[in-house]
Formats: structure tokens, C-alpha cells, sequence
């Protein structure tokens, strides 16, 4: 089981977990394969209510098809996927929601696009209305709320993105290397989406490549290596002093080799 499940711990922003505290989504024995490859091996992760995991790894190592598996965009080849203890259904599919590392805008306004979004979610009416005021707010986009999303720079549309997922008030965020090829400013403010996200009790599972990002954000960090899940555990500790040879080789910038197995895997296609 994850080390976070299994000790007391002090997380990154003040709060603690003990045994007692639910994982809010589990998996179990998670695999994916495609031909002879296996792309996911057999992943046991859990993601504690209330905290944010990051997700770290080389390229690769299987961190994005991991999230889309969880989010039920791809469906496992074998495992188990658990919400608060219970298989996962279409219910717990609509508590979560996922932000790509590439944003993903319909060919609408900035404001259209929030407006979709939650009429997907039955979300309509005033309600639907004062989400979007406050959306716009959060990302700062209030006075492009008339703009083509498709216009908007990079740092633009992944602030939209987030806000957009966030405006549907989901349970579990899904962020898949979000701030990757954004400057420094329109990273502080994709950063600050997931700090609010996270005060207001939201979930978050956040793939990075950043180690001092990871130290900004993160409670936990899950690290995947050749499909596998080499190590997890509280961020301070596994970023400091990991015990897995595949984390601290990658931590310390050296070239990490697939394991045994996956090597053998991948030679048979």
C-alpha cells in the first residue's frame, strides 16, 4: 500500500493523514496493455480526500494513460478501479474532472465555452451564470469573456481550461502537466487555480516534471518508472530522500533504464 496510507504524516500545507483518513480513488492491480506491450503494470495508488498528488516520472513511465484510465477515458486491460470503496460508476466519473496539457477549446467565446461546460452538468439558469462570473474572475478573463477561445494565448486557454473544470465544482482534478511550455507568470497563475482548488477542498492529481513545483503543490508524490509504481509517499520525504533507485537516479538528472521486466516486455513487440 501507498506510505501515505500507512503513516502519520504532516502534509505540505498544514493538514495531516492517519490510517483512518479515505482515499477517495484507489486502484488495484491496474494494467494496460497494447499488443505485447504492457504500458501500465500493475499499479496499486492511492489518492487521499483533500490533497494533492503529484505525479512524476520520466517520459514515458505511463503518468498521462494512468490519468486517463483513472478518469475512465480508457478502459483498463485488467485492475480495479475504486471510489470511497466502491467500484467506480458514471457517478464518480461525473465528480471528476481532467485538464490536458494541451487545452482543449470549443470554436466559441471564452464565455460559451464555461456556458457548455456546465449545461453539460445539468447547470443552468442563474446558478450557471454567477459560476461563470466567478470563473471568469478566478482566471482573470473577465474582459475577454467575449473573445474567441481559440484566440487566446497559451497561458489564456489553460487558465479557461482549469477554470472550466473547476466551475463544474468536481470532487477530483485531473491536471496533466498543465503548466508545461508556459512562461514564468502564466505558471504562478495556473499554480494559484490549484492552491484555491485545494483550500476550497478539492482533490487534485497533477502530473509534473517540475521538482520545485512539486514542492509548491504537493502532499504526496506517486512516481512512476516502466509502467510501475516505484515509490510514493509524502512529497518533503520522496523528493529529498527517495529509496527507489529509478526516483533518485531521475532526481539527480541521470539516465533511468526500464526495469527487467518492462524491458522485456517492450523487446517482445
Amino acid at each position: 500500500m501507498p506510505e501515505a496510507s500507512l503513516h502519520r504524516i504532516p502534509g505540505a500545507h498544514g493538514q495531516t493523514t492517519t490510517p483512518s483518513d479515505p482515499a477517495l480513488l484507489e486502484t488495484r492491480d491496474l494494467a494496460f496493455r497494447a499488443g505485447t506491450r504492457t504500458l501500465v503494470d500493475n499499479v496499486d495508488l492511492s489518492i487521499a480526500a483533500g490533497r494533492t498528488t503529484m505525479i512524476m516520472g520520466a517520459n514515458g513511465a505511463g503518468k498521462s494513460l494512468l490519468l486517463r484510465l483513472v478518469h475512465g477515458l480508457i478502459a483498463p486491460t485488467s485492475g480495479e478501479i475504486a471510489w470511497r470503496g466502491r467500484p467506480l460508476d458514471r457517478a464518480a466519473r461525473d465528480a471528476q474532472a481532467m485538464v490536458f496539457q494541451r487545452p482543449v477549446m470549443l470554436r466559441r467565446s471564452v464565455m460559451a465555452n464555461l456556458a457548455f461546460a456546465l449545461a453539460v452538468r445539468g447547470i443552468r439558469g442563474r446558478e450557471r451564470a454567477e459560476r461563470i462570473r466567478q470563473a471568469l474572475e478566478q482566471a482573470n478573463l473577465s474582459e475577454l469573456a467575449r473573445q474567441p477561445a481559440r484566440v487566446l494565448s497559451g497561458g489564456e486557454q489553460q487558465r479557461l481550461a482549469v477554470v472550466r473544470a473547476l466551475a463544474c465544482d468536481p470532487q477530483l482534478l485531473l491536471l496533466d502537466e498543465p503548466t508545461a511550455s508556459l512562461d514564468p507568470a502564466s505558471t504562478l497563475a495556473i499554480e494559484d487555480l490549484v492552491r484555491g482548488a485545494r483550500a476550497r477542498g478539492v482533490t487534485v492529481a497533477m502530473i509534473t516534471h517540475d521538482v520545485g513545483q512539486a514542492r509548491r503543490l504537493g502532499d504526496d508524490v506517486a512516481f512512476l518508472h516502466g509502467g510501475r509504481l516505484v515509490e510514493t509517499g509524502p512529497a518533503e520525504r520522496v523528493l529529498t530522500s527517495p529509496r527507489s533507485a529509478a526516483a533518485r537516479a531521475w532526481l539527480e538528472g541521470r539516465l533511468v533504464l526500464d526495469p527487467p521486466a518492462a524491458q522485456a516486455t517492450r523487446n517482445e513487440g
